[in-house]
Parts: C-alpha cells; structure tokens; sequence
C-alpha cells in the first residue's frame, strides 16, 4: 500500500487511472479543475489522452466519442457545467455508452460561489436530461479515500450497466486534503474491495437487445459494427426507427437494467438504527461526517438518535425507510431536495424534517439542538438566514 496526504481531485484522478480511463475531456471550473490538470500529467504517463474542449457540451461529447472508440472515458465539472452536459448525456444513456461523470458541487444557484460546497444537484442527477424514460446511477462520497474508491467503482458500473456514471461530489471533498491509501497490487485491490472491468466489445447484430439483462458489452464503432449510434429511438439492429412498439422496448431497456439490478448499486451506511431509534437523520456527502458525529454525541446524551448516510443516491434506495420515525433530512440547501424523496418513501405514520445550510457545513451544536426540539416534540424553527428549517 502507498499512503499519501492528498485532495480529494487527486484522489479522483488515481482512481480513474486504476480503473483503466483512457481519455479526460474537461473545461476548466471550480472545483474541478484540478482533476483536468493532474489528468493532463497523468494519462499520458498509462498511454491516455488529455483534452479541453472548446466548452462542457463539446467535451462530454468527446467522452462519448471516445468511449464509442473502445476507450474509457471521463469529465468533470461543478454545477454550471453540468447542466450543460444535459443534451449528450442524454444521448449517452439513450445509446448506453459508458462514461464517467464528477460533479463537484458548489453553492447555488447558478455560478453561485466557486469555493464554497452546495448540494443542489441532486434531481438535477436523476433528472439529467429531457424526455424521461429512463434511470441513472449516482453515487456520492463523503471523503479522500472514498472519492477514490467511488471513482473506481463508478467505471466498473458503467461497464456492467452500458451508461454513463455520476460521482456526486462537493468542494469540501474535491479540495479538502486527506489521507490516501493507494493499493500497488491486485491482492491489495481485492482486500479494499476495488473492482475493475476491463472494456469489452459487443458484436452484432444485435446492439439494443430487448431484455433487462447486463454485463452486455458496450458498442464500439469500427469493430465489427455497422450500427448507427444517434439519440434516435433505435432498433435492435441501432438504426433510427420512428416506432412506438421499438421505442417501448428500448425504453424499457434503459428503465429494467437498473431497476432490476438496483442490489448491485445500492450501498449506505447506518448508525446506531439497532434499537429503532425515535429519530433517524439521513444525509450525504460531506455534511454525513458531522451527522456521525452529532449522532454520537446526542446518544451519549440519552438521545434516541440514529443515522442514514446514502453513498448511492440513484436509484433512489426506498427500502431503508420502512421504519415508522421521525426523520430529520439534513443538506447543503435551502430548498430540500434529498427530504423530498424521504417524505415519498417513509410509512405514512412517520414525521419528515428538513435542516438546510448554504455553502458551509451545519455545526454539531446546530444539530444536537434539532435532536433535542425534535425528541421533544416541537417543530423546528428556521435561523434568519443561516439556516432553514421545516
């Protein structure tokens, strides 16, 4: 093992050369563009290919381009840039090609702050595109090592899946300094669980087959194929077809490979949920760490306090909130949008909370205090402008 004191963007990076990319296309943004320069020294060390594109748009489209080559691929971009990357990351899933998305969050709306961390792009990541008709898979990290990790997983998953892949990170992960162990070694690997499957070609003649099935290997152009790939409705076959019969099987396709193997994709933490805890707090990302730890603290207080932290956040994860409790969402947002799918899935008997904070972290006082309104039956009260409430 090698250990290193590391930011989260270079974590990323040593992630994405373990998992075997091939090609980076960026455009420089805070906090991302970090990954873009240490991907510009490192690729062509392991024989890859660095790239600016001329914008976001142009350099997720080159990612598709060279993922249809037969090379994997990967971007990186904050909030402004990713919604830019709504029209081919549509075309992505559409044509299931395998690429890599990181997201580094920063605080919204819009351009915002670029150094400080937000979470407001979390429908954005379920909802990326237009016409709907299908999933995505999302995983979010609250850390150096585990940004690694994801980052090597999340290439494993595109493959398995044929579809694009988004690491849902923030600033404080993307630029936060951190230990970081690296594995030199299959062996090594194998022990901290980092899975890499190596880029395989799907022969013809059938490319889109009608079937919920995975571990179908990509299309790639030039190999074999004469399939047009287009964000057309395909047939089997991959040539654009106006027909709703074909458009209904592909459709399913795009919406049955990931709800049907939601087992291979789902993964989260719990804290002290042993007892059925009266309140569960559920959060993501960065804020999770002061969740544990205001958690741990209240339990010491007698508090009957538990914890969700969601490492996958798409396909949303229903089945963690069968218990009747009372739940606390806890985001870097004002608005609440993780509380909105608990309020879906929670028993009808439960009571669902919202604490928002903008662009900085919420204190463990903060938090211990929502513990203790809550346990005691009254509602939570917003702070002016530091913090949102419901």
């Amino acid at each position: 093992m090698k250990r290193l004191l590391a930011t989260g963007n270079e974590a990323i990076t040593e992630g994405a050369i373990l998992a075997g990319c091939k090609v980076f296309v960026g455009y420089p943004i805070t906090p991302a563009t970090e990954i873009a320069e240490a991907m510009s020294r490192r690729l062509p060390q392991v024989g890859g290919f660095y790239l600016q594109g001329e914008d976001e748009t142009a350099a997720m489209h080159i990612c598709i381009g060279a993922s249809l080559a037969g090379l994997k691929a990967m971007t990186a971009t904050s909030g402004p840039g990713f919604i830019l990357y709504m029209d081919p990351y549509g075309w992505a899933i559409s044509s299931e090609i395998p690429v890599v998305v990181l997201n580094a969050q920063r605080v919204g709306p819009v351009s915002g702050i670029t150094g400080a961390p937000g979470q407001g792009e979390f429908y954005l990541s379920r909802y990326i595109t237009q016409g709907g008709n299908f999933e995505t898979i999302v995983l979010a990290p609250n850390s150096v090592q585990e940004v690694f990790s994801l980052t090597v997983e999340a290439f494993y998953l595109a493959e398995r899946f044929r579809t694009p892949v988004t690491i849902l990170a923030d600033q404080l992960i993307c630029d936060g300094w951190e230990d970081l162990t690296l594995p030199e070694s299959e062996e090594e690997m194998a022990r901290m669980g980092l899975r890499v499957l190596p880029r395989r070609v799907k022969e013809g003649p059938i490319f889109y087959p009608d079937t919920d099935e995975i571990d179908i290997p990509p299309v790639v152009l030039g190999r074999g194929t004469g399939a047009a790939v287009s964000d057309w409705t395909p047939t089997a076959e991959g040539y654009d077809i106006e027909d709703m019969r074909a458009h209904h099987q592909h459709v399913y396709r795009l919406v049955y490979k990931i709800r049907n193997h939601r087992e291979l994709i789902t993964r989260h933490e719990a804290f002290f949920l042993e007892d059925d805890p009266e309140i569960i707090v559920v959060s993501f990302g960065s804020p999770s760490r002061v969740v544990r730890t205001a958690v741990t603290k209240a339990r010491a207080e007698g508090l009957s306090v538990g914890a969700i932290r969601l490492v996958s956040l798409w396909p949303f994860p229903d089945e963690l909130f069968r218990a009747s409790a009372t739940y606390l969402s806890v985001e870097l947002n004002y608005d609440g949008q993780l509380v909105r799918e608990v309020q879906r899935a929670a028993p009808k008997d439960s009571e669902v909370h919202f604490l928002g904070k903008c662009g900085e972290l919420p204190k463990v006082s903060e938090l211990l205090e929502a513990f203790r309104t809550l346990a005691g039956g009254k509602a939570l009260a917003r702070i002016g402008w530091e913090l949102e409430a419901w």
